[in-house]
């Protein structure tokens, strides 16, 4: 481990926090938290950028969607039905599923699926610690890892990332962007033994973390002009490309 700023790509699964991290060299490390307070001790002083993989910015009442959603989908193609429209805010503070499916129909005239309620924690977590820790505000984004291998790939993938070709698929963009790709994979799934992570999970956090590193293209964001939402915080989703999506 080096004294070199970090850039850093979090993915949320299966409850806890897997982080990718990468210096002005390459890969660094690669860990996981159980709390995002405790992934936010680590590198609160050494962190230059964290993309994490959860919405940031939420919709309190009205229309339910988010700008920066639906330019996601639009740019996936098939693979839209990876982006989840999240709850309201006040029903990511929810515990069971029937009562933030009644929050949002109150506050938006919609319900929420399942899949967008299962990282309803993650969100809420996330969005605790941005409007309690100010200095968050300047080292974390959203950022998705659907959209990031979209990007990087040129094109829109063809297969799930669940499957055999999904993950070769995800491979070979990987090793078109960084010829130390596989490695990288390799030695981020042996930081997560004795975790409950999955290969996708890995194939995520280390996509999230090549985005934040500097490197070809540029970081933008869906969309370009991102609205704020109550607390201040944007509606965007973060890619790195040499050309906008």
């Amino acid at each position: 481990m080096t004294g070199d700023p970090l850039y850093v790509g979090v993915d949320w699964c299966s409850g806890s926090w897997l982080a990718v991290a990468f210096d002005g060299a390459g890969f660094d490390h690669a860990a996981v938290f159980a709390e995002i307070g405790e992934l936010w001790a680590r590198y609160e002083e050494t962190a230059e950028r964290v993309l994490i993989d959860v919405p940031i910015g939420l919709v309190e009442s009205g229309d339910a969607g988010r700008e920066c959603d639906a330019r996601a989908r639009e740019v996936l193609g098939s693979r839209s039905a990876s982006i989840f429209t999240p709850p309201v805010r006040e029903a990511t503070r929810k515990r069971r599923y029937r009562t933030a499916k009644r929050v949002n129909e109150r506050k938006t005239g919609q319900g929420i699926s399942k899949q967008a309620f299962a990282i309803s924690d993650g969100i809420a977590a996330v969005d605790r610690l941005l409007q309690t820790v100010p200095e968050t505000r300047h080292v974390f984004a959203e950022s998705h890892p659907e959209v990031c291998f979209r990007a990087l790939a040129g094109d829109p993938l063809s297969y799930s990332k669940r499957t055999a070709g999904g993950y070769a698929e995800r491979m070979a963009t990987l090793a078109s962007f960084d010829p130390d790709a596989a490695p990288t994979v390799q030695r981020v799934a042996e930081a997560t033994g004795g975790h409950d992570v999955t290969v996708d999970d890995v194939l995520d956090a280390v996509v999230l973390a090549f985005t934040a590193r500097p490197g070809p293209g540029d970081l933008r964001t869906l969309p370009r002009d991102p609205e704020v939402d109550a607390a201040g915080l944007p509606m965007q989703i973060v890619y790195r490309a040499d050309a906008a999506l």
